[in-house]
Protein backbone atom coordinates (compact mmCIF):
# COMPACT_ATOMS: atom_id res chain seq x y z
CA UNK A 1 0.00 0.00 0.00
CA UNK A 2 1.13 3.52 -0.80
CA UNK A 3 0.13 5.57 2.26
CA UNK A 4 -1.90 8.76 1.87
CA UNK A 5 -0.04 12.05 1.75
CA UNK A 6 0.32 14.15 4.86
CA UNK A 7 -1.11 17.67 4.67
CA UNK A 8 0.27 20.89 6.14
CA UNK A 9 -0.69 21.16 9.80
CA UNK A 10 -1.23 17.43 10.25
CA UNK A 11 0.73 15.50 12.85
CA UNK A 12 4.18 14.05 12.31
CA UNK A 13 5.14 11.63 15.08
CA UNK A 14 8.80 11.47 16.14
CA UNK A 15 10.15 8.32 17.78
CA UNK A 16 13.53 6.92 18.80
CA UNK A 17 13.31 3.16 18.19
CA UNK A 18 17.11 2.76 18.09
CA UNK A 19 19.71 4.98 19.77
CA UNK A 20 19.18 8.03 22.00
CA UNK A 21 19.17 11.56 20.62
CA UNK A 22 21.02 14.36 22.41
CA UNK A 23 19.01 17.42 23.41
CA UNK A 24 20.93 19.77 21.12
CA UNK A 25 20.39 17.47 18.13
CA UNK A 26 16.70 17.22 18.96
CA UNK A 27 16.33 21.00 19.05
CA UNK A 28 18.41 21.68 15.93
CA UNK A 29 16.54 18.96 14.04
CA UNK A 30 13.15 20.36 15.01
CA UNK A 31 14.28 23.83 13.93
CA UNK A 32 15.47 22.53 10.54
CA UNK A 33 12.28 20.50 10.06
CA UNK A 34 10.29 23.70 10.28
CA UNK A 35 6.65 24.33 11.15
CA UNK A 36 4.89 22.74 8.19
CA UNK A 37 3.60 19.92 10.39
CA UNK A 38 2.38 19.59 13.94
CA UNK A 39 5.02 17.56 15.78
CA UNK A 40 4.34 14.95 18.45
CA UNK A 41 7.33 13.58 20.36
CA UNK A 42 7.32 10.08 21.81
CA UNK A 43 7.52 10.43 25.63
CA UNK A 44 10.94 8.79 26.00
CA UNK A 45 12.57 11.51 23.88
CA UNK A 46 12.34 14.02 26.71
CA UNK A 47 12.37 11.73 29.75
CA UNK A 48 15.47 10.80 31.79
CA UNK A 49 17.03 7.54 30.60
CA UNK A 50 16.65 4.70 33.11
CA UNK A 51 19.72 3.65 35.06
CA UNK A 52 21.33 0.46 33.82
CA UNK A 53 20.06 0.92 30.26
CA UNK A 54 22.77 0.23 27.64
CA UNK A 55 24.20 3.50 26.34
CA UNK A 56 23.33 2.62 22.74
CA UNK A 57 19.55 2.30 23.32
CA UNK A 58 17.09 5.19 23.64
CA UNK A 59 14.84 3.22 26.02
CA UNK A 60 14.00 -0.38 26.84
CA UNK A 61 12.84 -2.65 24.02
CA UNK A 62 9.33 -2.66 25.46
CA UNK A 63 9.12 1.14 25.66
CA UNK A 64 10.53 1.73 22.18
CA UNK A 65 8.16 -0.83 20.64
CA UNK A 66 5.18 0.52 22.58
CA UNK A 67 5.88 4.08 21.41
CA UNK A 68 6.03 2.98 17.80
CA UNK A 69 2.85 0.92 18.15
CA UNK A 70 1.10 3.91 19.73
CA UNK A 71 2.03 6.02 16.69
CA UNK A 72 0.71 3.29 14.36
CA UNK A 73 -2.60 3.12 16.24
CA UNK A 74 -3.14 6.90 16.56
CA UNK A 75 -5.24 8.02 13.61
CA UNK A 76 -4.19 11.65 14.12
CA UNK A 77 -0.54 10.76 13.42
CA UNK A 78 -0.13 10.81 9.63
CA UNK A 79 3.59 10.05 9.28
CA UNK A 80 6.42 8.87 11.54
CA UNK A 81 9.97 10.25 11.58
CA UNK A 82 12.87 8.53 13.32
CA UNK A 83 14.79 10.75 15.72
CA UNK A 84 18.09 9.02 14.91
CA UNK A 85 19.64 5.71 13.89
CA UNK A 86 22.33 3.90 15.82
CA UNK A 87 21.39 0.39 16.85
CA UNK A 88 18.39 -1.38 18.33
CA UNK A 89 15.56 -1.65 15.81
CA UNK A 90 16.16 -5.32 14.99
CA UNK A 91 15.64 -6.03 18.72
CA UNK A 92 12.00 -4.88 18.56
CA UNK A 93 10.71 -5.89 15.11
CA UNK A 94 8.91 -8.93 16.56
CA UNK A 95 7.09 -6.62 19.00
CA UNK A 96 5.66 -4.28 16.36
CA UNK A 97 2.00 -4.27 15.30
CA UNK A 98 1.89 -4.79 11.54
CA UNK A 99 -1.91 -5.03 11.59
CA UNK A 100 -2.16 -1.51 13.03
CA UNK A 101 0.07 -0.09 10.30
CA UNK A 102 -1.89 -1.92 7.59
CA UNK A 103 -5.19 -0.67 9.02
CA UNK A 104 -3.98 2.94 8.93
CA UNK A 105 -1.06 3.19 6.48
CA UNK A 106 1.37 6.04 7.18
CA UNK A 107 4.88 6.61 5.85
CA UNK A 108 7.84 5.90 8.12
CA UNK A 109 10.92 8.05 7.44
CA UNK A 110 14.43 6.94 8.38
CA UNK A 111 17.69 5.38 7.23
CA UNK A 112 20.79 3.62 8.58
CA UNK A 113 19.50 1.33 11.39
CA UNK A 114 16.08 2.45 10.18
CA UNK A 115 16.62 0.20 7.15
CA UNK A 116 15.28 -2.63 9.31
CA UNK A 117 12.08 -0.72 10.06
CA UNK A 118 11.56 0.27 6.43
CA UNK A 119 11.93 -3.38 5.41
CA UNK A 120 9.56 -4.46 8.22
CA UNK A 121 7.00 -1.93 6.93
CA UNK A 122 7.27 -3.23 3.36
CA UNK A 123 6.71 -6.77 4.64
CA UNK A 124 3.67 -5.36 6.44
CA UNK A 125 2.57 -3.98 3.07
CA UNK A 126 3.24 -0.24 3.53
CA UNK A 127 5.74 1.93 1.66
CA UNK A 128 8.13 4.12 3.65
CA UNK A 129 10.73 6.78 2.88
CA UNK A 130 14.49 6.30 3.10
CA UNK A 131 15.46 9.75 4.27
CA UNK A 132 16.98 11.97 6.94
CA UNK A 133 16.50 11.31 10.64
CA UNK A 134 15.81 14.27 12.91
CA UNK A 135 19.31 14.28 14.43
CA UNK A 136 20.82 14.76 10.97
CA UNK A 137 18.57 17.56 9.77
CA UNK A 138 20.48 20.40 11.37
CA UNK A 139 23.49 19.61 9.17
CA UNK A 140 21.74 19.02 5.84
CA UNK A 141 21.11 21.59 3.10
CA UNK A 142 17.59 23.04 3.16
CA UNK A 143 16.94 21.46 -0.25
CA UNK A 144 17.03 17.96 1.25
CA UNK A 145 14.56 18.97 3.98
CA UNK A 146 12.31 20.57 1.36
CA UNK A 147 12.52 17.38 -0.71
CA UNK A 148 11.35 15.35 2.30
CA UNK A 149 8.37 17.65 2.76
CA UNK A 150 7.59 17.24 -0.92
CA UNK A 151 7.80 13.44 -0.75
CA UNK A 152 5.48 13.39 2.26
CA UNK A 153 2.94 15.81 0.79
CA UNK A 154 2.88 15.27 -2.98
CA UNK A 155 1.48 12.20 -4.77
CA UNK A 156 3.46 12.99 -7.91
CA UNK A 157 6.40 10.89 -9.08
CA UNK A 158 9.61 12.93 -8.83
CA UNK A 159 11.14 11.85 -12.14
CA UNK A 160 14.85 11.94 -13.00
CA UNK A 161 17.18 12.71 -10.13
CA UNK A 162 19.63 15.55 -10.83
CA UNK A 163 22.71 13.50 -10.03
CA UNK A 164 24.91 11.71 -12.53
CA UNK A 165 25.97 8.22 -11.52
CA UNK A 166 29.38 6.91 -12.53
CA UNK A 167 29.76 3.38 -13.83
CA UNK A 168 28.75 1.09 -16.67
CA UNK A 169 25.96 2.34 -18.98
CA UNK A 170 23.23 0.14 -17.52
CA UNK A 171 19.66 0.31 -18.78
CA UNK A 172 17.32 -1.43 -16.36
CA UNK A 173 14.41 -0.95 -14.00
CA UNK A 174 13.06 -2.33 -10.75
CA UNK A 175 11.81 -1.29 -7.36
CA UNK A 176 14.18 0.89 -5.35
CA UNK A 177 15.66 -0.52 -2.14
CA UNK A 178 17.85 2.08 -0.41
CA UNK A 179 19.64 0.48 2.53
CA UNK A 180 22.52 0.56 4.94
CA UNK A 181 25.00 -2.14 3.87
CA UNK A 182 25.42 -3.60 7.36
CA UNK A 183 21.65 -3.87 7.81
CA UNK A 184 21.22 -5.40 4.35
CA UNK A 185 23.60 -8.15 5.42
CA UNK A 186 22.18 -8.61 8.92
CA UNK A 187 18.57 -8.93 7.73
CA UNK A 188 19.30 -11.88 5.42
CA UNK A 189 17.59 -14.99 6.76
CA UNK A 190 15.19 -13.05 8.99
CA UNK A 191 11.45 -12.63 8.37
CA UNK A 192 12.19 -9.01 7.38
CA UNK A 193 14.91 -9.58 4.78
CA UNK A 194 15.22 -6.75 2.28
CA UNK A 195 13.14 -7.29 -0.90
CA UNK A 196 16.16 -7.40 -3.22
CA UNK A 197 14.81 -9.70 -5.93
CA UNK A 198 14.35 -7.55 -9.04
CA UNK A 199 15.43 -4.44 -7.15
CA UNK A 200 17.66 -1.49 -7.82
CA UNK A 201 19.59 -1.52 -4.53
CA UNK A 202 21.14 1.70 -3.23
CA UNK A 203 23.69 1.05 -0.48
CA UNK A 204 25.41 3.44 1.95
CA UNK A 205 27.63 2.99 4.99
CA UNK A 206 29.36 4.82 7.83
CA UNK A 207 32.22 3.92 10.15
CA UNK A 208 32.93 0.44 8.76
CA UNK A 209 36.50 -0.53 7.84
CA UNK A 210 37.16 -1.83 4.31
CA UNK A 211 37.51 -5.44 5.48
CA UNK A 212 34.14 -5.11 7.23
CA UNK A 213 32.57 -3.86 4.00
CA UNK A 214 34.11 -6.90 2.32
CA UNK A 215 32.61 -9.13 5.03
CA UNK A 216 29.07 -7.83 4.46
CA UNK A 217 29.36 -8.03 0.67
CA UNK A 218 30.80 -11.54 0.86
CA UNK A 219 27.90 -12.64 3.04
CA UNK A 220 25.44 -11.09 0.59
CA UNK A 221 27.26 -12.89 -2.24
CA UNK A 222 27.19 -16.26 -0.46
CA UNK A 223 23.46 -15.92 0.18
CA UNK A 224 22.97 -14.70 -3.43
CA UNK A 225 20.94 -11.76 -2.10
CA UNK A 226 22.61 -9.17 -4.34
CA UNK A 227 22.69 -11.57 -7.29
CA UNK A 228 18.92 -11.20 -7.48
CA UNK A 229 19.06 -7.42 -7.97
CA UNK A 230 18.86 -5.66 -11.32
CA UNK A 231 21.50 -3.08 -10.33
CA UNK A 232 23.43 -1.77 -7.34
CA UNK A 233 23.99 1.96 -6.75
CA UNK A 234 26.35 3.31 -4.12
CA UNK A 235 25.67 6.28 -1.86
CA UNK A 236 28.08 7.71 0.69
CA UNK A 237 30.89 5.81 2.40
CA UNK A 238 31.66 7.97 5.44
CA UNK A 239 34.63 7.31 7.73
CA UNK A 240 35.08 3.86 6.20
CA UNK A 241 38.82 3.67 6.80
CA UNK A 242 41.16 1.52 8.88
CA UNK A 243 43.93 3.49 10.63
CA UNK A 244 45.86 0.28 11.37
CA UNK A 245 45.25 -2.21 8.55
CA UNK A 246 47.01 -5.58 8.78
CA UNK A 247 49.32 -4.71 5.87
CA UNK A 248 50.62 -1.69 7.77
CA UNK A 249 50.20 2.01 7.03
CA UNK A 250 46.84 3.83 6.94
CA UNK A 251 44.31 3.06 4.24
CA UNK A 252 44.28 5.15 1.12
CA UNK A 253 41.25 7.50 0.97
CA UNK A 254 39.72 5.41 -1.80
CA UNK A 255 40.20 2.04 -0.04
CA UNK A 256 36.52 1.62 0.86
CA UNK A 257 35.35 2.39 -2.67
CA UNK A 258 38.00 0.03 -4.09
CA UNK A 259 36.66 -2.72 -1.81
CA UNK A 260 33.11 -2.19 -3.07
CA UNK A 261 34.20 -2.16 -6.71
CA UNK A 262 36.26 -5.33 -6.28
CA UNK A 263 33.20 -7.16 -4.93
CA UNK A 264 30.67 -5.41 -7.20
CA UNK A 265 32.35 -4.55 -10.51
CA UNK A 266 29.10 -3.25 -12.06
CA UNK A 267 28.28 -0.87 -9.21
CA UNK A 268 27.19 2.70 -10.02
CA UNK A 269 28.51 5.42 -7.70
CA UNK A 270 27.65 8.98 -6.80
CA UNK A 271 24.20 8.98 -5.16
CA UNK A 272 23.93 11.80 -2.55
CA UNK A 273 22.42 9.47 0.02
CA UNK A 274 23.64 8.45 3.47
CA UNK A 275 25.58 9.87 6.40
CA UNK A 276 27.40 12.63 4.51
CA UNK A 277 26.54 16.26 3.92
CA UNK A 278 23.59 15.24 1.70
CA UNK A 279 20.83 12.69 2.23
CA UNK A 280 18.21 13.00 -0.48
CA UNK A 281 15.02 11.21 0.62
CA UNK A 282 13.72 8.44 -1.64
CA UNK A 283 10.54 6.33 -1.65
CA UNK A 284 11.39 2.83 -0.41
CA UNK A 285 10.07 0.23 -2.86
CA UNK A 286 9.00 2.67 -5.58
CA UNK A 287 9.49 1.70 -9.21
CA UNK A 288 12.55 3.32 -10.78
CA UNK A 289 14.49 3.13 -14.03
CA UNK A 290 18.22 3.48 -14.69
CA UNK A 291 19.71 4.60 -17.97
CA UNK A 292 23.04 6.23 -18.80
CA UNK A 293 23.73 7.06 -15.18
CA UNK A 294 20.37 8.70 -14.50
CA UNK A 295 17.98 7.27 -11.92
CA UNK A 296 14.32 8.13 -12.52
CA UNK A 297 11.61 7.82 -9.86
CA UNK A 298 8.49 6.54 -11.59
CA UNK A 299 6.31 6.29 -8.49
CA UNK A 300 5.66 8.53 -5.50
CA UNK A 301 6.08 7.85 -1.80
CA UNK A 302 2.46 8.79 -1.01
CA UNK A 303 -0.90 8.74 -2.74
Amino acid sequence: MIPPRIKAGETLGIVAPAGPIKADKLLSGLSALGKTFTVRLAPSLTMPRPQGLPSYLAASDEVRAAELNAMFADSSVRAILLARGGYGITRILHLLDADALRADPKPIVGFSDGTALLSWAVHAGVRGIHGPVLAQMGTLPPADIARLHELLMSPDAKGPRPWKLDGPPLATSGHLVPANLTMASMLVGTPWELPLTGAVALLEEVGEKPYELDRYLTQLAMTKALARTHAVVLGDLIRCTDPLPPAGGPDAPEAALATIRERLPQVLTGAPVGHGDRNEPLPFGAQVSLENGVLTLEEAAVA
